[in-house]
Formats: structure tokens, sequence, C-alpha cells
């Protein structure tokens, strides 16, 4: 079945960075929609690089804008998140998703989780 596993994530300190993998099997980063989301304790579930609907280009919200970037490597079925001058309201678990309709709101397929923690 179709599965994405995350990986990266850990403890670290204010300022500093991190890189989370998502390995896809089954599932085709290149010829699918791919992003990632995070959710911290007792909040809702937000986009933090999503492709933009429609056009090119990914989705960052203001929160992340310019420290966050995703990217992906083809050959190995792999969407990355490199995660710069972290800061403590940057902790939660993260999650990378993927749809093979890049126009719907709805992702299919999302992987267990990967938990950040930054520390002040």
């Amino acid at each position: 079945q179709v599965q994405l596993v995350e990986s990266g994530g850990g403890s670290v300190q204010a300022g500093e960075s991190l890189r989370l993998s998502c390995a896809a099997s089954r599932v085709s980063v290149t010829n699918n929609c791919v992003g990632w989301f995070r959710q911290a304790p007792e909040k809702e579930r937000e986009a933090v690089a999503t492709p933009v609907i429609g056009g090119g280009g990914f989705y960052y919200p203001d929160s992340v804008k310019g420290r966050f970037t995703i990217s992906q490597d083809n050959a190995k079925n792999t969407i990355y998140l490199q995660m710069n001058s972290l800061k403590p309201e940057d902790t939660a678990m993260y999650y990378c998703a993927a749809k093979s309709n890049c126009y719907s709101l709805s992702y299919t397929y999302w992987g267990q989780g990967t938990q950040v923690t930054v520390s002040s």
C-alpha cells in the first residue's frame, strides 16, 4: 500500500535548523502533488509548504516564509522540508501528504508524522 514515512524531527534550540524527509513508496512524488503540514497540541492542522493549486510554486504561510523550503528528489522519491531559524512556535508534529489530483483541496495520503520540538 501507499506509504509516506517522515523522518528528521527532533529537539533543537531556537535558531537552529532541521531538515525533514518524507520517503514515499507506491506513490510517485513526481506525478503527485506533495506538501507539508503541521499540528501543534490543541491547534488545528496548518499547511506550511504546499503546492499552489492551479499555479506554480508553493504556498508558505507568513509564519514560516523565508525560513522553510520544500524540495524533492525524484530519484529517491522523497520530499524534504528545510527549516531554518527555528522558533519555539514551530514546535509541532509535522506531516507530509500527497494527492494525485493537484486541483483537489484534499490530500489522499498522509504520513505518520515526525515531532519537532524547539526550545528557547
